[in-house]
């Protein structure tokens, strides 16, 4: 029953998506649950805002052969815990990153003392993609720092269908959960290639992340060369 009333939900919630085409639209959705902590959620956010400016980063999400890639961010706890942060923006040029970082490194620690409801977030997840722009590819990078521990988990959410056409990465903050990056692997991670990178701790949390966007912006070229991305156990 839970999965039928997820997936009406879902279906209800979705709307018309924007006219205009983009080679990739890129949803992160951060974890503010009651486990991270002031300095741990500055951590992310700051590194996130870094992460978008990167040299590399930067270069891989620019336009090329027409190209653009479009990123929204939003912040995940409870089940009905989530706050947009970052609405959707074309990344066309050099001022939109810089306003991108820029709105990213101002947002406020929104929720502080509600579970970790990863099922209701990649719900919020797949609404969300429904108000972005026309895309080649849809990908979701869900970072945080613990498992599921309300209501339904993410496999309830994909056994609906409607996560078919969308690639689902991780980011696993190794800091409170050990065991957290095989948790992702096995229960976040979905679809054709999807893989989950690992930060040691919330101070790593920059390095992973500017990894992560790099690899998953490295993978449009090799899509656009006629190579498939590799599939990471």
């Amino acid at each position: 029953m839970k999965a039928v009333c997820l997936a009406a939900f879902l279906v209800f919630g979705l709307g018309s998506a924007a006219a205009a085409d983009c080679r990739l639209a890129l949803l992160l959705a951060v974890d503010v649950s009651s486990s991270i902590s002031d300095g741990e959620y500055t951590l992310q956010r700051d590194g996130l805002a870094h992460a978008v400016l990167d040299p590399e980063v930067q270069a891989a999400r620019l336009p090329r052969s027409g190209h653009w890639v479009s990123l929204a961010l939003f912040e995940w706890s409870g089940k009905h815990q989530s706050v947009i942060r970052l609405d959707w923006i074309a990344m066309q040029g050099p001022a939109d990153i810089l306003n991108a970082a820029e709105t990213i490194a101002k947002s406020p620690h929104s929720k502080t003392e509600f579970p970790t409801a990863l099922g209701h977030a990649l719900g919020f997840e797949a609404a969300m993609l429904s108000t972005g722009p026309v895309r080649d590819q849809s990908k979701i990078d869900v970072s945080g720092d613990g498992p599921n521990n309300e209501e339904f988990v993410p496999a309830v959410v994909y056994a609906t269908g409607l996560f078919n056409d969308i690639v689902v990465n991780g980011l696993a903050i190794e800091a409170n959960e050990p065991g957290l990056t095989e948790y992702y692997r096995r229960e976040v991670a979905f679809g054709t290639g999807a893989f989950v990178i690992s930060a040691n701790g919330f101070n790593d949390f920059k390095r992973a992340m500017a990894l992560k966007l790099l690899r998953e912006l490295q993978e449009i070229e090799l899509s656009d060369a006629g190579h498939a991305p590799k599939v990471v156990q």
